[in-house]
């Protein structure tokens, strides 16, 4: 079957955009490789802005049936001591929070919204090898020996996207000081610690609790990590302890490399998104850091626009080059705010911690004893630069 567009990857940009299009009663076919959305250690951090549009959707409520955390703010604790360094409960938006979902649940949520509509058709499983061209325009994509056609082919696949990758497009890289280590350290349901983030001891861990484990992100400094390997488990557990000793006890868990996960971190975006017939949006045009949870939010935030801006065309059959430009420079500003945060922050704070030099403390007093930063804080990384809202309607 052709559809009108084809979205290659089932992540959040892929999935949202979907279905909003079928919603909007425009036939798309998303391809995603994997036979299901479980992966672990992807990113689940549903911020304000995304709640929003799941009201403005109609979707909120049963959305946070889904089972799942929710945070008011988020602290900081350095050398055992918390300080608050945003406070969601000001924003001026429906829910006041961050939600803390499995990716998988999230997307599964949002696909099965999507097969409500008979024009969105999702095919797991399909791992996409090419592009395919006719007169320099992109018409489709090629999965081994399957073909794809498509008015618009989307790439949504990530930052080792295949799509932006066999389209040849140039890729803006920026230097990122770290990596991060992932890894499950299980908990008791007593324990309450309310910090994401923990420095000490030089060392610099994110704490996502899960009700019996938390998930944990150990920075490194990049390329640290075959050295780590080298030192043994036992040093690995214990650089974990010496930020957060009440792990005692539970990080003895974490027994076998193959536990532990190494992301290795990448800021970069395309210089330009598209070519005739293609897209990419989400990771697939700007990789982001972990830093502040934005990737999610970011990459949902593009579908949105996406939606906004081109269902109309696609509904009628007339997209052009100056669309796709349309979408790329709505997108580009917030996505260069973020990014600079994110540099910012690795370069002059966590890689502080990497290097066990704490430069910390002011910037955490100052949050912690003027509401205006965490205020401000909140509004960066729980709404953006620029946040988008539903504009099409159900066909």
């Amino acid at each position: 079957m052709a559809s009108k567009v084809c979205i290659v990857g089932g992540g959040p940009a892929g999935v949202m955009l979907a279905f909003l299009l079928a919603r909007s009663g425009v036939p798309v076919t998303i391809l995603e490789k994997h036979e299901d959305f479980f992966r672990d250690f992807r990113g689940d951090t549903i911020h304000p802005s995304t709640l929003q549009l799941m009201h403005e959707l109609g979707l909120l409520d049963e959305f946070l049936k889904v089972p799942h955390d929710e945070l008011t703010q988020v602290s900081l604790s350095l050398d055992g001591h918390l300080s608050p360094i945003a406070d969601f409960t000001s924003l001026p938006t429906v829910c006041k929070m961050i939600v803390f979902m499995p990716q998988w649940d999230f997307l599964d949520f949002l696909a099965d919204h999507g097969r409500r509509y008979p024009t969105f058709d999702l095919r797991m499983g399909i791992e996409v090898t090419d592009l395919i061209e006719e007169d320099g325009r992109v018409v489709g994509v090629k999965a081994g020996e399957e073909e794809f056609r498509a008015h618009l082919v989307i790439g949504a696949d990530g930052r080792h996207s295949i799509v932006r990758d066999k389209a040849g497009f140039e890729v803006e890289e920026f230097g990122v000081p770290i990596d991060v280590l992932w890894t499950k350290i299980p908990k008791a349901k007593e324990m309450t610690e309310q910090a994401l983030g923990y420095f000490g001891g030089g060392n610099f861990l994110v704490l996502i609790n899960r009700g019996d484990y938390y998930q944990t992100g150990v920075l490194i400094r990049k390329g640290d990590f075959d050295g780590i390997q080298k030192a043994g488990l036992p040093a690995f557990r214990q650089r974990i302890l010496s930020t957060a000793p009440f792990l005692s006890g539970y990080v003895d868990a974490v027994d076998d490399w193959s536990k532990v996960r190494l992301l290795t971190v990448q800021i970069d975006r395309l210089k330009k998104w598209h070519r005739p017939g293609l897209l990419c949006i989400g990771d697939s045009a700007h990789a982001m850091s972990p830093a502040g949870g934005v990737g999610v939010n970011l990459a949902i935030q593009d579908a949105v626009a996406t939606a906004n801006m081109l269902t109309a065309g696609l509904l009628s059959g007339k997209i052009d080059g100056s669309d796709l430009q349309r979408v790329q420079d709505r997108r580009l500003r917030p996505t260069k705010q973020i990014q600079g945060f994110q540099v910012f922050f690795h370069k002059r704070i966590a890689n502080a911690s990497a290097t066990g030099q704490t430069n910390l403390r002011l910037p955490l007093w100052f949050a912690r004893h003027f509401q205006f930063i965490r205020r401000f804080v909140a509004r960066m990384t729980g709404i953006g630069p620029l946040p988008e809202h539903i504009e099409t309607k159900p066909g």
